[in-house]
């Protein structure tokens, strides 16, 4: 049995802050708000996996109401989210994953985070594609006042 789930999620960029994505450290000036460590990638893509397995979604599970969430490493969201999708039989048989910013560019740390995704999740690196786009200088994205990113995934039962 097949299923596929789709995540997304939002930050602000700002000053002060460090930019993670997929639980790797990108050097900019700018860096993701949020309640936890404000990875957008690892939330969109807890999002896209706990929707696959009907399993609510990430603030269900980790919300900004609870202090112990506060500054957390979302790499620990994803570790709480693929056990919990073990434990209903499914496996990850792929995602793709889409970063929507201006800057800075991604591509020099593509292989740096499929790596960490996949150790995290216990899977093989071909399992996970990562594009980025950048907002063509329009909107939030295009002014730099924000990261967007997209997860789908597909899982099976095992």
């Amino acid at each position: 049995m097949y299923r596929i789930g789709f995540g997304t999620d939002t930050h602000r960029l700002v000053e002060a802050k460090r930019l993670i994505l997929g639980g790797v450290y990108i050097p900019h000036y700018k860096g993701s708000d949020g309640h936890s460590d404000g990875d957008a990638l690892i939330h969109a893509l807890c999002d896209a996996i706990l929707g696959a397995a009907n399993l609510r979604d990430i603030g269900f599970h980790f919300p900004d109401t609870d202090s112990t969430n506060k500054d957390k490493d979302s790499s620990e969201f994803l570790i709480s989210v693929i056990k919990m999708l073990r434990a209903k039989g499914y496996e990850i048989g792929n995602t793709d994953i889409t970063l929507q910013l201006q800057k800075p560019k991604i591509n020099p740390f593509v292989t740096s985070i499929q790596e960490n995704l996949a150790k995290l999740m216990q899977i093989s690196n071909d399992k996970i594609s990562i594009k980025a786009k950048t907002g063509e200088g329009i909107g939030f994205i295009g002014r730099e006042e924000g990261i967007s990113v997209q997860a789908v995934v597909l899982i099976y039962k095992k």
